[in-house]
């Protein structure tokens, strides 16, 4: 497939590889030898990694104490 970079360096991606890779808005940008490399990049809203976090907690059964517990034990290794 072919991608025309604009005068204002501005490529469109290919709608048969937009809609593989759904929700995405940013990519990661870099260069491997002569190639340019998009990798997607999920932004989150601040603090929504921690409540994804403690959704997984929750998930695991895991409680306040738990989490307490492991971190004494890896401080004092």
């Amino acid at each position: 497939m072919l991608a025309k970079k604009t005068v204002k360096n501005q490529i469109t991606l290919p709608k048969s590889i937009v809609e593989k890779i759904p929700e995405t808005d940013y990519f990661e940008v870099s260069l491997r030898g002569e190639e340019i490399v998009l990798r997607p990049v999920l932004i989150h809203a601040v603090g929504t990694r921690l409540e994804r976090a403690r959704a997984k907690m929750k998930a695991l059964g895991l409680t306040e104490k738990d989490v307490d517990a492991a971190i004494r034990w890896a401080r004092n290794r």
